[in-house]
């Protein structure tokens, strides 16, 4: 389509809308000098996670990162220089999320640490010394942070969390249990737990000193979940999946 700068004066909002179908030619004085299109956020680097087949082409830095966070409505992850969109959650995902949360809540009810819920920042470095050297974001279903002078005053955490529980969905299952695992392994993450809301079960994952794995545990319905970070804290898979 082509329109002069007077009609694109005049009817801008017109063609704001018709650009969704087509291109536009702006032209002056019979000459063109500009093209309306549509604007597509960038994802050249982006993971998709409705994609069955993740794709990416180069990492981003974690300014790139933070220009796509604040330009969109949308929740994204950073691991590992890649980026992940986080899909709205299904009802059985937040009822499940919702059930640990509970029974997390009322454990530390008067203790140090602190269980909260997502969508919150978790600001990871792996191996290296400071965030800048190795910048991921994460946000977990659910967190258990113990270091809460870790928040800055700006409201954002950059600590090491003691214990991290990702309820699984179709679309995050890959990441959940290779990237996300190893990143909570090498951020030195005390204890991980993956809910499988197919299976309900519960991997139960205990990671050393060293950042290595040190447990893996996989209980079913009829088990009893036991942390090994935290004493004391123990939770029937019954409950967590009785309303799925």
């Amino acid at each position: 389509m082509r329109i002069n700068t007077t009609d694109l004066q005049n009817s801008f909002g017109k063609y704001l809308s018709l650009v969704e179908k087509e291109d536009i030619i702006i032209t002056k004085n019979g000459k063109s000098v500009a093209k309306l299109i549509r604007y597509n956020e960038p994802d050249f680097f982006i993971v998709h996670e409705e994609s069955l087949k993740y794709r990416t082409t180069r990492k981003i830095s974690y300014e790139e990162y933070m220009e796509l966070v604040e330009s969109s409505d949308q929740r994204y992850e950073l691991i590992d220089g890649e980026v992940y969109l986080l899909a709205s959650p299904r009802f059985d995902h937040q009822v499940v999320v919702s059930e640990i949360s509970w029974h997390l809540s009322n454990y530390f009810k008067g203790k140090p640490c602190r269980s909260l819920t997502a969508p919150l920042d978790i600001r990871l470095f792996g191996f290296a010394t400071k965030f800048e050297e190795d910048p991921n974001v994460v946000q977990p279903d659910v967190v258990v942070i113990c270091d809460k002078d870790k928040v800055n005053e700006d409201g954002k955490y950059e600590g090491i969390p003691s214990l991290v529980v990702e309820v699984l969905s179709p679309s995050t299952k890959g990441k959940d249990m290779a990237a996300k695992l190893n990143l909570y392994m090498k951020s030195g993450v005390s204890e991980y737990w993956i809910a499988d809301l197919k299976s309900k079960t519960i991997f139960q994952y205990s990671f050393s000193k060293d950042r290595s794995v040190e447990n893996l545990t996989t209980l079913t319905k009829e088990d009893v979940i036991k942390s090994t970070a935290f004493e004391g804290l123990e939770v029937s898979l019954k409950e967590i999946f009785a309303e799925i």
